[in-house]
This record gives C-alpha cells, sequence and structure tokens, in this order.
C-alpha cells in the first residue's frame, strides 16, 4: 500500500472513529481530535479541565476504539516512583524478579499529576522522554505505542506540586476541556441516566497506528509552511528580533525549538486526518494554540491587565 492510498484509509478510518466514540462522548470533537493528533505524531498531552467532565471516560473509550491496553494512575502525594515504573520483589525461589507496573501499557492516564511529589513526577517524564525505565540497573523498555495523558484541575492548587516549565516542555499538546453546551448536557444527561449501554468496535489496530506514525514522519512540508511555524515560535520569545510587540511586553519567556518541531509534526498529522496529503499553514493554525499555551509564561504587567496566554496567541496568529 502506497502512502497515498494510507492517508486515504487513515481518513476514512478517522470518520469511522468519530462515529464510534460519539456513541460514549458527546459534544468534545475538538478534544477527541486533539488527542488523535498527539497519539498519530507520536507526544503526550496534558489535560486540563475541572472535576466532572468525563476525562477518564474520554481515554477509556480512545483506548478501547483503537484497541490500546489502557492503565489509569491516580496520583496522590504518597506515590512513590516504584509504584508506578514497577519494582523487584523475591520470589518463591529466593530469585529477585522485577513486577513491571502500571506504565507498562500502550495508554496510560496520568489522573491529576500536580498532585504528586516532584520525584514521583520526573519518573513518569523520563518513561515519556525515553520509552523505557531502568530499574536495579536494567532498561526496561515500554510498548511501543506508547502515550500518556496527563490530567490536571484548574481550581484546586492547594497542597499540589506544579510541574515545572522545562517538564511541561515535554507535553506535546495542553489541551483545555470546558463545560458541555446546554444542549450538549441534556444529551449527556438522558444518556447517562438511563439503561442503555453504547456497543463499541474496534477501529484501528496497534500495528496501524505504528504504520500510521511513520507515514506521517514521510508527509512532505513545503519550505514555507516551515518558515511561517518557526517565526510563530520566534514571535513569543520577548529577546529574539522576531519577537511580536505583544510579546515583549506581556511574556517572560517563550516557546523553544521543541514547539516549532511540534508544529510542524502536529499540521502533518491534522493535514493527514482530514484527507490531506502535505499541511498548509491553516493546520499550523489549527493544532498551535495547544501547542503554545504551556510553552509561554506572562510577566506580571500582564496579569495585572488581565491578558490571558489565549489573548496573545490569537493576536500572534491574526
Amino acid at each position: 500500500m502506497g502512502d497515498k492510498e494510507a492517508v486515504d484509509r487513515l481518513k476514512v478510518s478517522y470518520e469511522q472513529f468519530f462515529d464510534e466514540i460519539r456513541k460514549v462522548i458527546i459534544g468534545q470533537d475538538k478534544v477527541v481530535e486533539e488527542v488523535l493528533v498527539s497519539i498519530f505524531s507520536r507526544g503526550h498531552c496534558l489535560l486540563i479541565g475541572v472535576p466532572g467532565l468525563a476525562k477518564t471516560l474520554l481515554v477509556t473509550t480512545i483506548s478501547q476504539i483503537l484497541g490500546l491496553d489502557f492503565k489509569r494512575i491516580q496520583f496522590t502525594p504518597d506515590l512513590m516512583p516504584s509504584d508506578i515504573i514497577g519494582t523487584e520483589i523475591l520470589d518463591s525461589n529466593r530469585q529477585f524478579k522485577f513486577v513491571k507496573g502500571p506504565l507498562f501499557a500502550h495508554m496510560v492516564l496520568a489522573d491529576e499529576i500536580n498532585r504528586t511529589p516532584p520525584k514521583t513526577q520526573s519518573a513518569l517524564l523520563e518513561a515519556m522522554q525515553e520509552k523505557a525505565i531502568t530499574s536495579g540497573g536494567i532498561r526496561y523498555v515500554l510498548q511501543d505505542p506508547f502515550f500518556v495523558l496527563a490530567t490536571q484541575n484548574p481550581i484546586e492548587q492547594e497542597g499540589t506540586y506544579p510541574l515545572p516549565e522545562a517538564q511541561l516542555d515535554r507535553f506535546m499538546l495542553n489541551i483545555l476541556l470546558d463545560y458541555p453546551s446546554f444542549e450538549d448536557e441534556i444529551n449527556i444527561v438522558r444518556s447517562t441516566t438511563s439503561d442503555t449501554t453504547a456497543s463499541l468496535k474496534q477501529v484501528i489496530s496497534k500495528d496501524e497506528i505504528l504504520l500510521y506514525q511513520d507515514l506521517i514522519r514521510r508527509v512532505p512540508v513545503n519550505r514555507s509552511v516551515i518558515e511561517w511555524a518557526v517565526n510563530l515560535a520566534s514571535k513569543t520569545r520577548p529577546g529574539s528580533p522576531l519577537a511580536h510587540p505583544l510579546a515583549k511586553d506581556n511574556l517572560i519567556w517563550g516557546a523553544g525549538p521543541r514547539a516549532s518541531q511540534f508544529l510542524i509534526i502536529g499540521a502533518k498529522t491534522h493535514a493527514v486526518l482530514n484527507g490531506k496529503y502535505s499541511p498548509d499553514i491553516e493546520d499550523v493554525k489549527a493544532i498551535a494554540p495547544a501547542i503554545l499555551r504551556h510553552r509561554i509564561i506572562r510577566n506580571y504587567k500582564a496579569e495585572a491587565r488581565g491578558i490571558s496566554v489565549e489573548d496573545i496567541i490569537n493576536e500572534l496568529l491574526a
């Protein structure tokens, strides 16, 4: 199967995927699309939303439709690195045996990642970057594909350990999960308070995901699109000659080169999922807010004026 046929096939599977997930998840098409962009880009994402917005249900449903092994980790202040990566035990033969932790899954939901101390956060983020963990001097490779979706509660900050900016940069996307619309909430209440259960079917296999991840890396990109993406990231850097006046006045830190890389790979994935054979600037714009919002830091003047990160990103894209 050639690359063109593979793109056409993925477009069909993408539409079938939405037919399935809408049986369970109502009114979150943009969130679902961004999660899929992250998966096919070999990235990880951070999901920001208040409790009760079906974050766990979203991830379990996606893993079921994609046929992926799923594990959920509830992060707490007393969680240790060995609780997530695994530990060595003495078996009945008095031999040390490594028992794998919940990180050994295709899709891992790190629930409320900011509730656990930096030591455990670092263990997770190392696994995200290296796709492997080390225990007792032995390196264990994680399953492929491997995808981490971490959640944070934006309204509770007491007793939390906010992720440092350098660790936030490991996440490809920062996805905002908002309240549903009035009509969507009516449909949610109707479907979840009845005795009906949706029957989901697997649309894409694990091997197909790996094939499509490789396919997206081969998608050609016009130099002008790459220049536009790099220019967009450069505009966020206050000390850069290309800095936007809004960034100079309101930011203390901008997006690094990793943002430029993610803008292009994200644009490739967005284009392919929508049946295009090469991304354009509109694909970069579509994915840019989720890539930039956790990579730029406002100064005190912006906070005092009530200028949000979203306001700055929208101005840069305009």
